[in-house]
């Protein structure tokens, strides 16, 4: 085996060899293949895409790169959910609790913001002491005691993902849609889960911008999760409008805690909910009612229970930002649009999120939002408040909002999207 052969095959549309898969993962993954190599690869992939066998074939050779987790000696049957990523989407944090208060155990490892879409782990970092790196046995004594776990993936768990999407984040071959349900599915089913439910996101807040990509993309990671014996589900949902009220991390929690105690934006409720019946449901646990362990407060217990689990604080004060800039309407009338990427972008450049996987954030920074798509609004009435520890970032933040929302003259008709538009299974 040679890289530049397999490179060619796949520049000339031509289909791997399970031979040639194996070998290319294996050996990138030993720096036998050189990142040039792999990188013109990952571009050919981009371009001449892949059938299902090779899909299938690349995310077993990514799961034997590395170690498999296996929660066996649990006595509640798992259930998993992954995000695309968006803007608001804080669903992992009351989720994760609501399905283990129905009798499941979750093993959620997620993942760290980049750009305008915000990351799980950041967020539950803004809670005094919640430590995101447990060890494999940590993470299996909190499964058993409190019925989920909301951490880091481990070194061991497909690194040659880890280092094929660190190549791809700085080569344009993000897009890629047999890469991107590869790199989703592998660290999944390494996970060890026996069920897992996946929210494409679908909008300009996503990374799949139409219903046409959203629907590909899903309906390849449930034949990935079928093939592999895990039960899998996806659901498509809506992200041309920010999820919920906040963007940002300690505001996300702060929110997220709202819908645990029984209120909260009704976008964030119904979503959790949905999702949370599918993974139930997956689980092969039909006749659990999450929306009663919403309401009865046991959502609530597991959720401090989880995070004391991980030396945090539920009770402590989460941080703030020092300073605020409140955005008001222009105009009066009906809001109809509120862009989710506009609103992510702000956020990020008031500090919420990183440009690089390194950079910090502010605990405190994002936006607060206090109007959604289908509100009457008046003239100077605030629509949204920017909040970050260092102001000159207003500026740069204020440049990504010019063309985020729309106000149209009152009494204008507004039909909005569900926030579930589709199921694939």
């Amino acid at each position: 085996m040679d890289a530049i052969s397999v490179i060619r095959t796949k520049r000339d549309r031509g289909e791997l060899t399970s031979e040639q898969i194996d070998w290319v993962i294996d050996a990138y993954t030993r720096g036998e293949v050189a990142d040039e190599q792999m990188s013109a690869l990952a571009m050919a992939i981009l371009l001449n895409g892949m059938n299902r066998t090779e899909i299938a074939r690349w995310t077993a050779a990514m799961i034997a790169s590395g170690e498999r987790m296996d929660f066996g000696a649990l006595s509640r049957p798992t259930t998993d959910k992954h995000s695309t990523g968006g803007v608001g989407d804080k669903i992992t944090l009351p989720l994760a609790p609501l399905v283990a208060a129905c009798g499941a155990a979750v093993p959620q490892l997620s993942g760290r913001g980049l750009g305008h879409t915000g990351g799980t782990l950041d967020k539950l970092e803004s809670i005094p002491g919640w430590r995101a790196h447990i060890t494999g046995e940590e993470m299996l004594n909190v499964l058993d005691s409190t019925g989920a776990v909301i951490c880091a993936a481990g070194d061991g768990l497909a690194p040659a993902d880890k280092k094929l999407y660190a190549l791809r984040d700085v080569t344009g071959t993000v897009e890629a849609i047999p890469l991107i349900a590869s790199s989703i599915m592998s660290k999944k089913i390494a996970e060890g889960t026996g069920a897992l439910v996946l929210d494409v996101k679908v909008g300009s807040g996503a990374f799949m911008k139409t219903i046409e990509d959203a629907r590909e993309l899903a309906s390849t990671m449930v034949a990935l999760g079928t093939d592999s014996g895990v039960r899998t589900v996806a659901l498509l949902t809506d992200m041309s409008t920010p999820l919920g009220l906040t963007a940002g991390n300690a505001l996300e929690v702060r929110e997220s805690v709202e819908v645990l105690a029984g209120g909260g934006p009704q976008d964030v409720i119904d979503l959790t909910l949905a999702l949370a019946r599918e993974m139930l449901d997956a689980a092969g646990l039909k006749d659990a009612d999450p929306e009663k362990a919403l309401s009865d407060g046991s959502a609530m217990d597991v959720w401090r229970r989880m995070i004391s689990a991980q030396g945090g604080d539920p009770d402590a004060t989460l941080p703030t930002a020092r300073e605020q800039h409140v955005v008001t309407a222009p105009a009066s009338g009906v809001l109809t649009r509120l862009d989710a990427y506009d609103v992510g972008v702000a956020a990020w450049r008031l500090g919420a999120g990183r440009a690089r996987k390194e950079d910090p954030v502010q605990a405190g920074a994002g936006i607060e939002l206090h109007a959604k798509p289908g509100d009457t609004v008046t003239a100077g009435q605030p629509l949204m408040t920017l909040h970050t520890d260092t102001p000159e970032k207003f500026d740069y933040a204020l440049k990504a909002l010019p063309e985020a929302y729309d106000i149209a003259p009152a009494g204008t008709s507004f039909s909005p999207l569900p926030v579930v538009r589709e199921r694939i299974a």
